[in-house]
């Protein structure tokens, strides 16, 4: 597996996928000034895929994702407990499972760089030693 540089949240895919997101352009921004590939879970490509529905962005998803600019990182029974943590951690959020996953991946392999658009809850989540996620795009709406 490549090294992954930083991370993406499902809604930072969702606008790179979809011109008519009010985030497309940012996102898309800040794509194209990201050090790739960004890391990504197979929690995150669930919720991508529900939200797309059969829409036919779908074909444009896979295209992105077999474009080397993103690796799965894998999550196993041995990373539950620490899942399970964090989700407690931040209930009052609620974090979800997808998010939890990130915070994790991003623990374990030193990513503070994320490209997300959920901005609320990465600003509040915090990597060992408290330190903050930095957050792309900046936000802006």
């Amino acid at each position: 597996m490549t090294q992954p540089r930083g991370l993406v949240d499902t809604g930072a895919l969702l606008a790179l996928l979809d011109r008519e997101d009010r985030w497309h352009a940012a996102c898309v921004k800040a794509f194209e000034r990201a050090r790739l590939p960004l890391a990504t879970t197979a929690a995150v490509l669930a919720e991508l895929f529900h939200l797309l529905g059969n829409r036919r962005d779908r074909r444009g998803a896979w295209q992105l994702l077999r474009s080397g600019a993103f690796v799965v990182v894998g999550i196993d029974d041995d990373d539950l407990p620490a899942l399970e943590s964090l989700m407690e951690r931040y209930r009052d959020r609620p974090m979800d499972f997808a998010d939890a996953t990130l915070v994790h991946v991003a623990s374990q392999l030193g990513l503070p760089d994320i490209l997300t658009i959920d901005h609320d809850d990465f600003e509040t989540y915090r990597m060992p030693g408290r330190r903050k996620f930095r957050i792309l795009p900046a936000r802006h709406i």
